[in-house]
């Protein structure tokens, strides 16, 4: 009978023990949780909690995923413009001393707009025609290009009266290539003036493209002074410039100031008739 009662005793004393040790572990786990999931929100100096709170969230996407959505999203970027030829603006007018000052600057500037005039010699049977001398101004009338060139045939009529080309000119003069390649370099992108523009390009075997010519000899305003037909050079400068140029010997200088003097006179009406 004592031994029942100890016995008893015994086993309820067992599981009180085991019922506070389970408790115990409950309440260690529980403050274990509590500390993960309640960090501290104190701020730090920086004002940046992130040390503390980065563990309650899913990590970052790597760098290698970042830089893919970045792709992603600028697929299609939007597209610098880009002008093939610098676009041209006009200056504004200034006065005084500033004018001076431009005027100056405009000296043997390259212009959007370029006149050129060649003068020509006879070959073969005296018919037909090959390059002496090219001449460019830009759109103020100053000379920007002026060379004789070497004949690459021999020449029968150096038509002097005219052309005012002579033996010494051409034995002086530029290799025929260099000219053809400075001179397409200039005329690249810009707007040509001259009178009768076909006959200088095919001497020089050079191709521009026809919206860029601004030839006075076709200028339907300009071939009214002579009824529908081709006006000359010299009638258009005297009639309309009030200049008389070639008297004697031609200059493919003058020449080329006289179109482009023609064409800066009605360059608004004319510009304003092509976009029509």
């Amino acid at each position: 009978m004592l031994f029942l009662i100890f016995f008893v005793c015994f086993v309820i004393w067992m599981l009180i023990r085991m019922d506070n040790g389970s408790s115990g572990s409950d309440r260690k786990k529980r403050n274990k949780t509590t500390k993960q999931l309640t960090p501290s929100t104190e701020r730090k100096a920086s004002g940046c909690n992130w040390e503390t709170y980065k563990n309650l969230f899913p990590n970052p996407k790597t760098e290698e995923s970042t830089g893919e959505k970045s792709v992603s999203q600028n697929r299609y970027p939007k597209l610098k413009k880009v002008y093939t030829t610098p676009l041209h603006t006009e200056p504004r007018e200034e006065s005084g001393k500033h004018n001076a000052v431009k005027n100056k600057e405009n000296k043997n500037t390259l212009t959007k707009q370029v006149a050129m005039d060649c003068e020509m010699v006879g070959i073969g049977d005296g018919a037909e025609s090959m390059i002496a001398r090219v001449s460019i101004v830009n759109k103020h009338g100053d000379c920007l290009y002026d060379k004789y060139v070497k004949p690459r045939e021999k020449v029968v009529d150096y038509r002097t009266a005219i052309s005012g080309i002579r033996p010494e000119h051409l034995q002086n003069g530029e290799n025929f290539n260099v000219v053809q390649k400075e001179v397409a370099d200039i005329l690249k992108g810009r707007i040509l003036v001259g009178h009768a523009l076909k006959h200088d390009l095919n001497v020089l075997y050079l191709s521009h493209p026809r919206r860029y010519w601004r030839d006075t000899s076709r200028y339907k305003p300009f071939r009214q002074i002579s009824k529908g037909n081709t006006p000359s050079l010299k009638k258009l400068a005297h009639e309309l410039l009030g200049r008389e140029i070639q008297v004697g010997e031609h200059s493919s200088v003058e020449d080329a100031k006289a179109a482009m003097q023609l064409y800066m006179l009605y360059k608004n009406k004319w510009e304003s008739e092509r976009k029509h």
